[in-house]
């Protein structure tokens, strides 16, 4: 229900509108699985007018299968057909088979990832999945939609300002956790920055506190690991 008619609010009111206007980029954004499915293609997917980097989708495992390398997901969030969500695992470091068990069918999961299309079929490929602590994010997560949808296109002699992504990222970081985001986003490197090197740049921060706001930052899609679990790049560089 709740779904049904928040989606009506945003699909309704021609959010999804493909029609030619100035296109500002947020590089996270809210988004529910209809309008990921329905999203206009050219250089890149466009939805609302805006340029999507990543998207995040709140809703319910309907299957999952491990294969050697990945794990497919069907996430249904009741707006549209489920959507495929693809997550590569490192086989050297975890079983799929476990990995698989933490996105159960019928558990609500939160997913951060890059809209990708093969074959005609469109699917996300996953940064990051993690289980609902709390089922207010449902609820939460339409409201995110509904803001991120009506924000508005910021220009000047009809080009995008620069992107409004990271007020909506990082509106609710604490400062320990803006901190630690400042160092994970001024490292140049493909394979991003290494714990090690977070410690020695924040080194007036206990490895605790470190640690719980790296594991934030994964949770809310800010960041992703990459060659290593102790390997962190940021979402919001290209």
């Amino acid at each position: 229900m709740w779904a049904a008619v928040i989606c009506g609010a945003v699909v309704g009111g021609a959010l999804l509108s493909s029609s030619v206007q100035p296109r500002a980029t947020l590089q996270i954004l809210p988004c529910t699985v209809s309008q990921l499915l329905s999203s206009t293609k050219v250089d890149s997917y466009v939805i609302g007018g805006r340029e999507v980097n990543q998207a995040s989708i709140v809703g319910i495992v309907r299957r999952s299968v491990p294969f050697n390398n990945y794990i497919q997901y069907k996430v249904d969030d009741m707006t549209a057909p489920p959507v495929d969500v693809k997550l590569w695992v490192n086989t050297e470091a975890a079983d799929p088979v476990l990995l698989c068990d933490a996105g159960s069918p019928g558990t609500y999961v939160k997913v951060v990832g890059s809209l990708r299309s093969s074959k005609g079929q469109r699917a996300l490929v996953a940064n990051n999945i993690r289980c609902l602590e709390d089922l207010n994010e449902i609820t939460s997560h339409m409201l995110e939609v509904v803001q991120a949808h009506m924000l508005p296109s910021e220009t000047v002699g009809g080009s995008p300002l620069k992107p409004v992504a990271n007020k909506h990222s990082s509106y609710r970081l604490s400062t320990i956790q803006s901190q630690v985001m400042s160092v994970i986003n001024t490292c140049p490197c493909n394979e991003g920055i290494s714990f090690d090197d977070i410690k020695t740049k924040l080194d007036y921060l206990s490895l605790p506190t470190i640690r719980r706001s790296l594991e934030f930052l994964m949770k809310e899609g800010n960041i992703f690991t990459t060659t290593d679990e102790q390997h962190f790049k940021s979402t919001e560089r290209d």
